[in-house]
């Protein structure tokens, strides 16, 4: 097992230390540190000792034959939890074939859970029902970095009242990540109801004005509410890694 991260390196120094693990075995163990070329690719297995978080795995670009080398080779040499993102349903199926049922959450898929769960609250709030595509990848993307995150759909500015039946869930969490498309206005709302971080999703759900989430972009940058983190249009997965590094 490769050792990727400070537990894995301490594990592998207490293994030589003990006897259980021989100093050549060891060796080869952090031969493939800091990356491994796969062929198709470099796999970065140190990011999680540099970092606190994982490589990732994008899908978009990649064949399923590339999926299933670089899911393969981050299960078979390290602990930490495998996430695939924007991945199609060929690349799901043939690395599921291969390597065992992922978790899946829309096109998103998890092998390998954390070890453990992080005690931070975590609330995702969305705008509307067509953000749940994002919803999906922030979520899984917070499992794979050890959140348990709870979820609210559907509490859009255009009727308020549908958030405010759900400000206690709103200030009891530690984090906040907020999806919205249209004009964005749902994370400074938020921003301005909680002092718990929070993090803010353009989608590109809109009309013409929306210019595919430009609109809602732009708005969430120049939300009254100061201290609001904002991510790239459609960037679930940025937004969780966002919370993961605030977490540290």
């Amino acid at each position: 097992m490769l050792a990727v991260n400070e537990a894995d390196i301490r594990q592998l120094l207490d293994d030589v230390r003990d006897g259980s693990l021989s100093p050549d075995d060891a060796v080869a163990t952090l031969r493939r540190l800091p990356f491994a070329d796969v062929g198709v690719a470099l796999v970065d297995h140190h990011r999680s000792l540099r970092q606190g978080m994982p490589e990732a795995i994008y899908g978009p670009g990649k064949s399923p034959e590339q999926v299933v080398r670089i899911v393969g080779e981050l299960l078979a040499h390290g602990t930490d939890p495998v996430l695939l993102t924007r991945a199609s349903a060929e690349q799901v199926e043939a690395a599921a074939l291969a390597h065992g049922e992922p978790e899946q959450s829309g096109a998103a898929a998890l092998w390998r859970r954390p070890r453990a769960w992080r005690f931070s609250k975590v609330l995702v709030l969305s705008a509307g029902t067509a953000d749940q595509p994002v919803v999906d990848e922030c979520v899984l993307t917070l499992s794979a970095h050890g959140f348990a995150a709870d979820q609210i759909s559907d509490v859009g500015v255009a009727g308020l009242h549908r958030l405010l039946a759900r400000l206690d869930d709103v200030t009891k969490a530690d984090a906040v990540v907020v999806i919205a498309g249209m004009e964005g206005a749902l994370a400074s709302v938020i921003g301005g109801l909680t002092a718990a971080p929070v993090v803010a999703v353009p989608t590109s759900v809109g009309y013409g004005s929306g210019m595919e989430g430009v609109t809602a972009l732009l708005a969430m940058h120049a939300a009254c509410a100061s201290g609001i983190t904002v991510v790239g249009i459609d960037n679930g997965f940025g937004a969780a890694c966002a919370i993961a590094r605030m977490a540290q």
